[in-house]
């Protein structure tokens, strides 16, 4: 290696704190006074505990499956419907633009962005309440995807902070810290909007049918209601001294996603690919139970597969 990347290494810790104290508002968490990872390790030379954590996220098998796992539709015929790499993505990078503006740590919103879903399992929320009612009958547990999130959090040893942001992001518990809360309210931000924008392509919305005074307030397009959520969220955080939205947006954004429930998460048209869903994810778990596999290893099988090898998997079967 060569002699100027030591002297690099050996300044950079050094050179990030100074910046953080310089730049980063006093409610943000400073990446070198992280509460740790589970099993002690030697820290990078030349990233912070929070970039490290991003980089094992990004390189790591649950982060790359998420691109074949949809969110709201089983496995489409088309090119440009959301897939939860996509949402992932998506929520990081709106979460970022919360962060840099207020200003808190930036890379680790990115870390928990990027890892908020890793322990979704396939077809959506379907195929999570699939799993939950699967596990409940037959073992009496449930499984939550930011539970299953945080257990893959913890192989990948990553930080306090990152682990506790992944597991909060949706959920009873609050996050801890300010970045855990930015992305708690923009994977939402994110989700609805991008559920809009697919639903209308999918032909069981039309635009005309979205609810005129949360658009008039919000904006009528997806971009122009994200721009709106998140100068409204940056604007009421920095006022507040936490990460909280105005009465006013916070309430409209609400009732849209009230109103996506009732039009498209569980509306009739897509009861069809509901049920199907559940048939798919109950057959691969009767399988695997009959097989006496214990219901750790059957948890961690079908929350890791993908919409199309959980369909081939049950075409073998066949």
């Amino acid at each position: 290696m060569p002699e100027t990347a030591g002297r690099v290494a050996d300044a950079f810790e050094a050179r990030i704190r100074e910046h953080e104290d310089r730049w980063l508002s006093p409610l943000a968490v400073r990446s070198y006074e992280t509460r740790g990872r589970l099993r002690a390790e030697d820290e990078c030379g030349v990233r912070t505990p929070f970039q490290r954590d991003r980089d094992r996220i990004v390189h790591s098998k649950p982060f790359r499956r998420l691109k074949g796992k949809t969110q709201v539709f089983i496995d489409p015929a088309g090119d440009h419907y959301r897939t939860r790499m996509t949402h992932t993505l998506e929520t990081t990078a709106i979460s970022r633009v919360v962060a840099r503006a207020l200003p808190l740590n930036e890379h680790l919103v990115e870390a928990i962005g990027l890892g908020h879903d890793t322990g979704h399992p396939p077809f959506g929320h379907a195929g999570e309440d699939a799993l939950d009612r699967a596990l409940q009958e037959r073992f009496g547990r449930r499984f939550r995807h930011n539970e299953q999130s945080l257990k893959i959090a913890e192989r990948l040893n990553l930080t306090e902070e990152v682990r506790n942001g992944i597991l909060t992001h949706t959920g009873e518990l609050e996050p801890e810290t300010l970045e855990g809360r930015i992305v708690r309210v923009v994977d939402r931000v994110a989700y609805i909007n991008h559920d809009i924008d697919d639903a209308i392509r999918h032909g069981i919305l039309h635009e005309e049918e979205l609810p005129r005074d949360e658009l008039e307030l919000l904006g009528p397009t997806g971009a122009r209601r994200i721009d709106t959520l998140v100068h409204d969220l940056i604007e009421v955080s920095q006022r507040e001294g936490d990460i909280r939205q105005s009465d006013e947006v916070g309430e409209a954004m609400l009732s849209l996603r009230s109103f996506m429930f009732e039009h498209v998460y569980v509306a009739e048209h897509v009861r069809a690919e509901h049920a199907r869903a559940h048939r798919i994810v109950q057959t691969i778990f009767d399988v695997r139970a009959e097989r006496r596999d214990d219901p750790d290893a059957i948890t961690e099988f079908i929350a890791g597969m993908t919409d199309r090898f959980a369909l081939h998997f049950v075409e073998t079967l066949e």
